[in-house]
């Protein structure tokens, strides 16, 4: 069964985008994925095809209405689907390797894009929405989160990357950030390849690379380690 997405959107034409190039692109035209972009101006009622409205209590901006928005959900997702159905939101829970390895294994995604200043509360309620950020920044809406979150997931399916052990020792799989790579040339600017990596010594090469990986991930993103002695806790 390959892993279906479906991404509720007021702008589908953003999508395949990057999402139609080099692996993502060759998996999807091969089938091992396949995605659906549906417009939700098509679920609004009115001649203008309205999908949001001012806030209650005041306040700038518009927020998307809950009844167009749950029209849309039942479509995409009627009862049975088994897709978890995500919001990206930047006040949702931070997107992890962990959760994007869960979502690989599982039957796919039914992703909703936020615009405006939100969604209306009482639709993520009721169609029990999973709310999903990629950072602590704020985009003009959610398509390309939306698109970050699928290329994680698909480079993840089985046959879409080459050799699966790269995706491995990556960034963030053991805890860590990823070691410093290197490759032909072997001076580059007086620059030289560190000399274990071309020892052949590979118990040595894999030690200097653990250590190189705990020494960035303590210099750039010590909170991994915290994270990290806790879950050992």
């Amino acid at each position: 069964m390959s892993f279906s997405a479906c991404v509720l959107t007021l702008y589908p034409e953003m999508f395949p985008g990057a999402l139609g190039l080099s692996l993502a692109g060759r998996a999807l035209e091969a089938g091992t994925w396949s995605l659906e972009a549906i417009q939700i101006r098509d679920f609004a009622t009115d001649r203008h095809r309205t999908v949001d409205d001012t806030p209650a209590g005041g306040g700038a901006g518009m927020v998307m209405r809950a009844d167009v928005l749950a029209k849309a959900i039942d479509h995409a997702s009627p009862e049975g689907d088994a897709r978890p159905r995500l919001l990206m939101s930047p006040r949702g829970k931070p997107l992890t390797q962990a959760r994007v390895r869960e979502l690989a294994a599982g039957p796919g995604a039914v992703i909703l894009c936020g615009r405006f200043e939100g969604v209306d509360q009482r639709v993520i309620d009721a169609r029990g929405l999973e709310e999903v950020s990629i950072g602590d920044f704020i985009l003009s809406g959610g398509e390309p989160a939306a698109l970050v979150l699928l290329d994680a997931v698909v480079r993840l399916l089985p046959g879409v990357m080459g050799n699966a052990v790269s995706g491995e020792e990556e960034s963030f799989e053991n805890g860590l950030l990823e070691h410093p790579h290197y490759t032909r040339p072997q001076e580059f600017e007086g620059r030289v390849i560190p000399e274990v990596l071309i020892s052949g010594n590979h118990k040595k090469i894999a030690a200097w690379r653990r250590a190189e990986s705990e020494k960035l991930t303590k210099e750039r993103r010590p909170d991994l380690l915290e994270i990290g002695k806790a879950n050992n806790a």
